[in-house]
């Protein structure tokens, strides 16, 4: 496979850019070529996206972290989303996707691109079923041409990556229907194709299209992150038939998007008990040829809400142990309201502390010595260094506000073990 060859636009961005991807990543310059031209690693940036600064996602780069942002029909507030952008950004994320679904659809992406040095994802299908509902009306009544102009405009607009839920089949759909789901179907995209299918009694366009999404994602480098519209939203549905049906039909797309030089990304999981996190990612990994997968979580528990954010950092160090390359933040509004602009900070330092441990085990050079020097810092009461090596440094100092005159932290006071040693 030469993906490099083949899509123009790429090769173009990644010569570009190569340098300072290499120094960030710590990676030589023909490990990341002969990663992308195989298709394990992508490179998030479309050209459209001016001020963009390209993304590398796929090990042994480092291991990514996304932030959602965007309205929804009881909250619709666009200078709060444009400020999660900047917070988000400065919290340490690496992507942004804007999953608005109320307000003027047009204006809000417009707006989050040119604010956002960081590449931007959506998911396209929102906004054509959005035009439907927002009247009242039933978003199956959508045409595929209306779908596949949303998705050319809005990668005419920037957006990097796109989530496109190609793998909802009818025969997947049809094996929720006839199994023992507990919840269902949990994905917007996928209940939205899927009722769409089940009124117009079609297979999903974007699988009977799927070469002319090929052809308009080539043109401006859009990364297709083929959507797991049959994730499972429940830790009981994990690994069932609906899920691998649809890894093994995004398995088959992968290696068609290679052959026509596009990028893709799978995405994963869901909610997945934590015993069972080490065979999905590595059988999802293995099925889609080692492209690069992206994971929301995984949540390793269902009874955790106001607090999915942890429960989603612990399943994401084990993914990316495993093999995840691309970890989706969760905060501590899942599952209940929009995220706050605390909690948009709380849920990228949660999901980066999962990327950061994991590549510490893994043994990544740059993550062990940041590991070594905060403890030699420690070791000196070397409050500034400290903060420096922090994945959170805005934190330490409001933590340490009161007492930042004291050599010792307020917990141990004159009992500070280190210094008793010295």
């Amino acid at each position: 496979m030469d993906m490099l060859t083949k899509n123009k636009v790429l090769a173009e961005i990644l010569d570009k850019n190569l340098d300072a991807i290499a120094q960030a990543e710590q990676l030589s310059s023909e490990t990341i070529k002969q990663s992308v031209q195989k298709g394990s690693m992508v490179v998030l940036a479309n050209p459209k996206h001016g001020n963009v600064l390209p993304i590398l996602i796929g090990q042994p780069a480092r291991i990514k972290v996304n932030a959602n942002i965007g309205t929804s029909p009881f909250i619709n507030d666009l200078e709060l989303e444009l400020k999660k952008v900047q917070v988000a950004y400065n919290s340490g994320a690496h992507t942004i996707m804007d999953l608005s679904t109320a307000g003027n659809l047009d204006e809000i992406r417009k707006l989050i691109i040119e604010h956002s040095p960081l590449p931007v994802g959506t998911v396209p299908i929102y906004s054509v079923a959005q035009k439907y509902i927002s009247q009242g009306q039933d978003p199956s009544r959508m045409s595929t041409q209306e779908i596949f102009e949303e998705i050319h405009k809005q990668a005419e607009q920037g957006v990097d990556f796109m989530t496109v839920h190609c793998g909802v089949t009818k025969r997947a759909t049809s094996l929720v229907k006839e199994g023992q789901r507990l919840l269902g179907i949990v994905s917007r995209g996928g209940s939205i194709l899927t009722k769409w299918m089940q009124v117009n009694d079609k297979e999903n366009p974007l699988y009977e299209h799927y070469d002319d999404l090929l052809k308009l994602a080539k043109e401006y480098n859009l990364t297709l992150s083929l959507g797991d519209g049959m994730r499972p939203g429940a830790g009981a549905d994990a690994g069932d038939a609906p899920q691998w049906e649809e890894v093994i039909v995004l398995s088959e797309l992968t290696l068609k998007a290679w052959e026509e030089g596009v990028q893709v990304m799978i995405e994963g999981p869901g909610h997945v008990p934590l015993h069972l996190i080490e065979s999905q990612i590595r059988g999802i990994k293995q099925l889609c040829h080692n492209a690069p997968l992206y994971v929301l979580g995984p949540l390793t528990t269902d009874v955790a809400p106001g607090y999915d954010h942890i429960a989603g950092a612990i399943g994401g160090a084990l993914a990316a142990i495993n093999g995840a390359d691309f970890l989706c933040y969760l905060t501590p509004a899942e599952h209940l309201t929009l995220p706050t602009l605390e909690d948009v900070h709380e849920g990228v330092v949660a999901s980066l502390i999962a990327a950061h441990s994991a590549e510490v085990a893994m043994g990544r050079k740059d993550a062990t010595e940041r590991n070594n020097e905060i403890s030699k810092a420690r070791k000196e009461l070397d409050w500034e260094r400290i903060t420096t090596l922090a994945l959170a440094p805005e934190t330490v100092k409001r933590r340490r506000k009161d007492f930042a005159g004291k050599e010792e932290c307020a917990m141990c006071g004159e009992f500070c073990a280190v210094k008793m040693l010295r």
